[in-house]
């Protein structure tokens, strides 16, 4: 059986790059990819995407904006590493924290499989819909390190050490 794969789009497109998810997410709609492969645009929506969770994926890919204080549309690929959130101490059902999806994943007996977030450094997270100039010229390569996922092979962006999300 092949690998199922969840590809998320996460963040809020009322805080400038914020969107950053949302927007990779739109242009690989037009993409070809895997049978196996769902997309989806979860904006700011962590309980739904907790929920879709439940249904087992080999691997889920999170599309999302990651400050790491690096130059602006700066991309990372990060695996993430989340045995530490089977314990929640607070969960807003209103709001997209990685953690909190994940730790209600834990509760409800679910397991996103391999995580993977391919993350933009953001520029400006200020009201306003729109992403800045650098992040979204950082959008069709965030769109190829998807592809390339997916299909298996190695994308070209540096990726850091496993860490909590």
């Amino acid at each position: 059986m092949r690998p199922r794969v969840l590809v998320a789009g996460i963040g809020n497109i009322f805080l400038g790059d914020d969107g950053f998810g949302v927007e990779v997410i739109k242009e690989l709609e037009q993409a070809e990819l895997p049978e196996w492969v769902q997309i989806a645009d979860y904006g700011i929506a962590g309980m739904h995407l907790a929920y879709d969770l439940l249904g087992g994926y080999d691997t889920t890919i999170l599309l999302d904006a990651t400050p790491h204080g690096r130059p602006p549309g700066t991309l990372s690929l990060i695996e993430a590493d989340t045995d530490d959130l089977a314990t929640a101490s607070s969960i807003d059902a209103h709001g997209m924290q990685p953690e909190a999806v994940f730790r209600l994943l834990r509760l409800l007996g679910g397991d996103a499989g391999r995580v993977l977030i391919v993350g933009c450094e953001p520029d400006c997270l200020d009201e306003g819909i729109g992403l800045s100039p650098a992040v979204a010229a950082a959008v069709p390569a965030a769109v190829r390190a998807v592809i390339e996922l997916t299909w298996g092979t190695s994308p070209q962006l540096p990726v850091k050490e496993k860490t909590e999300v």
